[in-house]
């Protein structure tokens, strides 16, 4: 399985298609996933993962870099020169792993790796090959390669790009996202979980989630919440506030006094599915799987940033289908949850219409799938 962690996604459906595929065929198969661009490659393709996150705290970088490479002529350049400087270094990774089965989980690894396998083939590529579109309600060109045996795509809207840019109906299968192994079995009852999370069963739930990285506007989004849940509905309501890897923020949060309003800082989180069965509102960066995620557990969704681009589709994902909205403003987006948790039959709404969007089963029909191709 090929991927690059500029973001955590890849991986995390990366990891969640190994283990369905070890569930459904226990010891047969030996699944590898390989960074490949900083495991393989020189520099400066092996400063991805540092490069994409320095672009992803500057939004205006990553718009630019996504919209000009999506533009045809600029993608054959970037292709050929991938070739040029990466082809002999994909080639050592596909002869040192020597696989019965390529997935590509990223947009970068479909182009150069398709060559190294015909090239090796003599011509003719002997290897299977498929793409696992991570992106949900838009997707980059790159995602999209007509060589591929089989392209699995999450939505109707991924779809419509893949048509696009040429690939047949034979090649596309359409499941859902992949989720993790947690996301799989229905939850447990919300009492148990609050109990065993330390948060009242009494008082309605505020998640918000700020990434594995942590960054964005989470502080100033937890401060607005709780001031507006504290003047408004005081004692009603908690915040759970996830925090990811940035420290400071964490530290900082827990040294406030937050008075009546319950507020829990958690750095990064492994319970993310007990997390969300015990939230009646999540607020959120509008990242694909969070989202994927959300659905399965029906939770109204308030979307705070997206990346220009890559997870723009995302926002209508969620505001389209009724079961959340969209704002970077801090007490535009309190006001908004607070809404939310006094008006419980609205919650109910979104919370079926967020569960009409969910694709439980896309992990293990993928999976499925995947497995097929290696008979």
């Amino acid at each position: 399985m090929l991927i690059s962690d500029t973001g955590g996604g890849h991986r995390a459906s990366a990891e969640a298609l190994e283990a369905m595929m070890e569930s459904l065929r226990p010891g047969e198969n030996d699944v590898r996933i390989v960074d490949v661009f900083t495991e393989y490659c020189r520099w400066p393709f092996n400063t991805f993962v540092s490069g994409y996150q320095i672009m992803a705290k500057n939004s205006w970088m990553w718009k630019y870099s996504y919209h000009a490479t999506s533009i045809v002529p600029v993608m054959h350049t970037v292709n050929f020169f991938s070739n040029l400087f990466c082809k002999p270094d994909f080639e050592r990774c596909i002869r040192e792993h020597d696989p019965d089965l390529v997935v590509s989980l990223h947009p970068l690894t479909q182009t150069v790796p398709l060559r190294v396998l015909e090239e090796l083939g003599g011509g003719r590529r002997q290897v299977p090959f498929a793409t696992v579109v991570t992106d949900l309600g838009s997707a980059h060109p790159w995602w999209f390669d007509r060589r591929v045996d089989r392209c699995f795509i999450p939505s109707d809207a991924v779809r419509k790009v893949a048509i696009r840019r040429h690939l047949s109906s034979e090649q596309i299968r359409q499941h859902g996202l992949p989720v993790r192994p947690s996301f799989w079995q229905a939850p447990r009852p919300r009492e148990e979980l609050c109990l065993e999370l330390g948060l009242d069963t009494t008082r309605k739930t505020v998640l918000v989630v700020g990434g594995g990285d942590g960054v964005g506007s989470l502080g100033r989004i937890v401060e607005a919440t709780a001031n507006e849940l504290r003047r408004h509905i005081p004692g009603s309501a908690q915040v759970v506030a996830v925090c990811g890897k940035n420290h400071k923020l964490r530290s900082q949060l827990e040294a406030r006094d937050w008075g009546d309003v319950h507020v829990q800082v958690r750095g990064f989180v492994s319970k993310m599915s007990d997390y969300m069965s015990c939230a009646d509102v999540m607020i959120t960066k509008a990242g694909p799987g969070t989202i994927a995620e959300a659905t399965i557990r029906g939770v109204p969704t308030m979307l705070s940033s997206f990346l220009p681009g890559q997870e723009a589709g995302n926002v209508p994902f969620v505001t389209d289908n009724g079961f959340g909205e969209y704002s970077r403003r801090p007490k535009q987006i309190a006001r908004t949850v607070r809404k939310w948790i006094q008006d419980p039959q609205q919650l109910e709404e979104m919370s079926e219409a967020a569960r009409a969007c969910a694709t439980p089963e896309a992990t293990h029909e993928i999976a499925s799938d995947l497995l097929e191709m290696l008979k």
